[in-house]
């Protein structure tokens, strides 16, 4: 991190791009201290981190409840098949408009994107993971009584539970990157908001020091949510392996 600043620095102070739209790093941090003075960017950040949270906490219990259903119920898995293949790479900024239009630039805007990105990150991947049980292991429980609801429980969930992992992982990120998106764009509020105004505004170093904030929002979220997968995956080989290097 010190050496990438260094080199921003020297870049800038050395003319090789405009400190107008370059600013030095030295006072882009100057700005970030001053924003992080202001309730107003508090404020805005926890308006950014409430649309991922919510958005995420939404996408992934829709995702599972429906994952499950659609991989343990044969007919659904081949019957929604090709609409799931329709629906998931539709790209969520494509459905800014429609947000606009139904929500406005209130928080249910942000939310209506996030959950629809993060929402097909966690669903293939139950349905995935589900698929990988062990047919023998299926055979056995299913000789030896075991009900529906057991099964999920005591087979198909441990199984499942790495694959939803790493679908939390990924959503976790989406879902930061459309909350952003969402705010820069439909000006919904929060730190995407407060970027659009200070691009518009000329407050370059402020913008550049948002863009951090954001970035590091990001790099933060991605390391608590590695750390959250290998508490719940504690007791599995994977985890168990790196634990061991």
């Amino acid at each position: 991190m010190l050496a990438f600043l260094t080199c921003w620095e020297a870049v800038s102070r050395a003319g090789a791009v405009s400190a107008d739209f370059f600013p030095p790093a030295t006072r882009v941090l100057r700005a970030l201290g001053a924003e992080a003075a202001e309730p107003a960017f508090w404020t805005a950040l926890g308006d950014t981190l409430t649309g991922w949270a919510l958005g995420l906490l939404l996408a992934t219990a829709a995702a599972v409840a429906a994952g499950t259903v659609i991989a343990v119920v044969p007919y659904l898995r081949e019957a929604t098949a090709s609409t799931i293949e329709f629906l998931r790479p539709i790209p969520s900024v494509a459905l800014i408009p429609l947000a606009v239009l139904l929500y406005g630039t209130d928080l249910r805007s942000t939310l209506l994107l996030v959950v629809y990105a993060a929402f097909w990150q966690v669903l293939v991947q139950v349905v995935l993971g589900i698929q990988d049980v062990d047919p023998v292991a299926e055979e056995t429980a299913r000789s030896y009584g075991l009900g529906t609801w057991a099964r999920i429980r005591h087979l198909l969930w441990p199984t499942a539970l790495p694959y939803v992992m790493t679908g939390i992982r990924l959503a976790a990120s989406v879902a930061l990157i459309l909350a952003v998106t969402a705010e820069l764009v439909i000006g919904a509020p929060g730190l995407g908001a407060r970027i659009a105004v200070a691009q518009t505004s000329q407050a370059v170093p402020e913008m550049y020091a948002l863009v951090v904030v954001a970035g590091l929002l990001g790099l933060l979220i991605n390391l608590g949510a590695r750390l959250v997968e290998r508490r719940a995956l504690f007791w599995h080989q994977s985890v168990r392996g790196e634990a061991a290097l």
